[in-house]
């Protein structure tokens, strides 16, 4: 949350459709890939330029034109003059920090996602993905290459599945629920380490419990914040309020709707368990204080008599007589003694240790 802040005050002041890359990613060169298929042919290029992209614009075949590394704004702007891409929408593809969000434009829809992979050390990463989706074209803009596509990109170049029959909408589609697939890898992962959070609590928990418990936290969180405007995102789809895709796609978004509502079904069930570890270790670590302050209480309450006695025959008094006396130093701790053994059997009759 500070870093989206943060980044949004690195642009205070610019006119809104200004193109000013916000992100901390950024690649040696952006690389611009297309992939134009159809059901017979392939063909995969990497182009140098923005203008070697016209003529996929109108292609009769499905061309999507990946542009890895948002921090070449002069790219950016030129894809925009070849696509007609309203500068609003690129500001909003460069600045890194948007929420998932779906926009209805006169030639193309605009599709903001938050792609969240496995990182190193169990540290999941995430990353804002745009689409511009067009009559038979799609643009991704990615801050940095991965392979959350990969699987999409199999399947093309393997001519599996539905994805080289379909249309650009079948494509846009295929492409979202990878997105929302890595989702559940994350959650995979997050749901191991709970579950190994679950059995160090029952045992005897480290210090670094709460610190390993508030990450898996923010990890659910992020994911939550990821797919919630998902869900939104798919209820105006199957409204109808796009004319981008088609009636044959949106049994396959319906699917990628029940996804979306399981990962929040699981993100749930996660803040609950999260939670619950929570309440469980402060009722834990409460009931060991209040164990020790039981013992303490019951030594303090033995040694106060103890301590009120030798305090007396302690003082410097010239007529004690009992000090004089052949079986005063028996006598003294003979009434320690009995003192001490009286409370320990009133303390056990009570049942308080």
């Amino acid at each position: 949350m500070l870093s989206d802040l943060r980044k949004r005050a690195r642009k205070a002041g610019m006119s809104p459709g200004t193109v000013f890359f916000t992100g901390e990613r950024r690649t040696e060169h952006t690389r611009v890939t297309v992939t134009d298929f159809d059901v017979a042919n392939l063909h995969e290029v990497e182009v140098k330029h923005a203008d070697d992209c016209v003529r996929f614009k109108e292609s009769e075949s499905v061309s999507w034109i990946a542009v890895e590394g948002l921090h070449d704004v002069t790219l950016l702007e030129q894809m925009g003059a070849v696509f007609s891409i309203h500068p609003l929408v690129l500001e909003d593809i460069a600045h890194s920090g948007q929420r998932a969000k779906l926009e209805v434009h006169e030639n193309y829809l605009f599709i903001v996602l938050r792609a969240i992979t496995p990182g190193l050390r169990d540290e999941p990463e995430e990353e804002q993905i745009s689409l511009i989706v067009g009559r038979n074209y799609l643009l991704t803009f990615q801050e940095r290459a991965s392979s959350v596509f990969d699987p999409v990109r199999q399947r093309i170049q393997a001519s599996r599945g539905l994805v080289r029959r379909m249309g650009v909408d079948y494509l846009a589609y295929a492409l979202m629920d990878a997105v929302v697939d890595q989702y559940f890898v994350v959650l995979e992962d997050v749901g191991e380490e709970l579950e190994v959070l679950e059995d160090v609590l029952l045992k005897e928990p480290a210090p670094e419990f709460l610190e390993d418990l508030h990450d898996l936290r923010k990890d659910v969180m992020t994911i939550r914040r990821a797919a919630w405007p998902i869900r939104e995102m798919l209820n105006v789809v199957l409204r109808g309020e796009s004319p981008v895709f088609n009636a044959a796609t949106l049994p396959y978004l319906r699917d990628l709707q029940d996804h979306t509502l399981h990962v929040l079904d699981i993100v749930e069930e996660f803040r609950d368990l999260q939670a619950n570890l929570m309440e469980l270790y402060l009722s834990s670590a409460s009931q060991r204080t209040n164990e020790v302050m039981k013992v303490l209480t019951i030594i303090a309450t033995v040694f106060i008599p103890l301590t009120f006695l030798a305090g007396v025959w302690g003082m410097n008094f010239e007529f004690m007589p009992e000090l004089h006396a052949r079986w005063a130093y028996p006598a003294f701790w003979g009434l320690i003694a009995l003192i001490t053994g009286v409370q320990v059997y009133f303390m056990r009759r009570k049942g308080w240790f």
